[in-house]
């Protein structure tokens, strides 16, 4: 572990993204925290979110607040029930994965006449239930439409209030299709009919809004719609820095004896604007030792890490990747358990 700690002062800052398809973000950091109990330590839990699918989760087991439902415009048209969150001090938390997300459709996506307009619907919702700000929170999209469906859901209008758009990627507006398209069903026909769209779509909202998305970084996160939400007025900015300074993380920080953070796969994706590589970045500025637990850890994502950062890979602790699946909260409890047996002996 990096820089100098000990169990005698401070706390362990437990702040992990979630470990996919088995364990969210809280339910992580509630486990490492358990973990880290049982050894005599201190704990605070921090679940942290890159802005995609697990932010709204995050931000509530954090800030507070409740969870709101609305009926809206699936990504194939079909009407589905989206939530929403509103946290304590009136923030409204939306995630576009709910209304246009690709686990909404059944069967195969549709690139070409996926729509983001349920998400413009759930921004007006979330608005409409009382929210003064609005975090827009991407990823897990169906859509390359650029945002045309949720500026037509909101009138081409943004409410009357700040909306922020958080960003896991910083990819360009128009290399959203080549980049996103195949994950979303796009054959090579249909990615360059998607190219065609969204050059024609960047020059209307250059012509209607005077915003070029073209040279906008992180306009193409999710298939466009951080452009077209950016057109019309939102601040972009990446997800992690969203969420990370919405819960504090720089605070906790302070007189922390060691971080903890961690995901379901440990890869070269992990130090790209998501929660590890964000972690590791703080804790290295503020001389934080630092720990990473992962379900798996890939081929060459050890060289990513910073010297001294200890890394635990639940798929060694078991038979198989299945069986680390299968107990991932156990196993990511023993995990802490492990870390902070080790952290007493330094």
């Amino acid at each position: 572990m990096t820089g100098e700690a000990s169990a005698s002062h401070g706390v362990v800052v437990c702040c992990p993204d979630k470990f996919r398809g088995t364990l969210s973000a809280p339910q992580a950091a509630a486990a490492l925290a358990e973990g880290f109990g049982a050894a005599g330590f201190s704990t605070v839990e921090l679940p942290l979110a890159d802005g995609g699918e697990g932010t709204l989760d995050a931000l509530l087991a954090v800030r507070g607040g409740e969870v709101r439902e609305a009926s809206v415009n699936g990504p194939d048209g079909r009407s589905v029930t989206a939530r929403y969150g509103l946290l304590c001090d009136g923030v409204g938390v939306v995630e576009m994965a709910e209304a246009s997300g690709l686990d909404l459709v059944p069967g195969t996506n549709d690139p070409l006449t996926a729509t983001t307009y349920g998400t413009g619907e759930l921004i007006a919702a979330v608005v409409d239930a009382g929210a003064g700000e609005v975090i827009v929170g991407l990823g897990g999209s169906a859509t390359v439409d650029g945002g045309r469906g949720a500026l037509d859901a909101l009138g081409w209008r943004l409410p009357p209030v700040p909306v922020v758009v958080a960003c896991d990627v910083q990819t360009a507006f128009l290399d959203a299709p080549r980049l996103f398209g195949p994950q979303k069903g796009a054959d090579p026909g249909a990615v360059a009919e998607l190219e065609r769209r969204l050059e024609a779509f960047a020059v209307e909202l250059l012509d209607r809004t005077g915003v070029d998305v073209r040279v906008l970084r992180g306009g193409g996160a999710a298939g466009g719609l951080a452009g077209g939400l950016a057109a019309l007025g939102a601040e972009l900015r990446p997800g992690f820095d969203v969420v990370s300074d919405a819960v504090g993380l720089a605070t906790q920080l302070e007189g922390a004896c060691l971080v903890v953070t961690g995901e379901g796969r440990l890869d070269a994706t992990s130090f790209a604007g998501k929660v590890v590589g964000g972690v590791l970045s703080a804790t290295a500025a503020a001389e934080t030792p630092a720990a990473v637990v992962a379900g798996e850890v890939a081929y060459g994502a050890w060289e990513f890490l910073p010297p001294g950062v200890e890394v635990v890979e639940l798929a060694s602790l078991v038979s198989s990747p299945e069986q680390a699946r299968e107990q991932a909260a156990a196993l990511v409890q023993e995990a802490g358990r492990i870390v902070a047996v080790r952290l007493a002996r330094s």
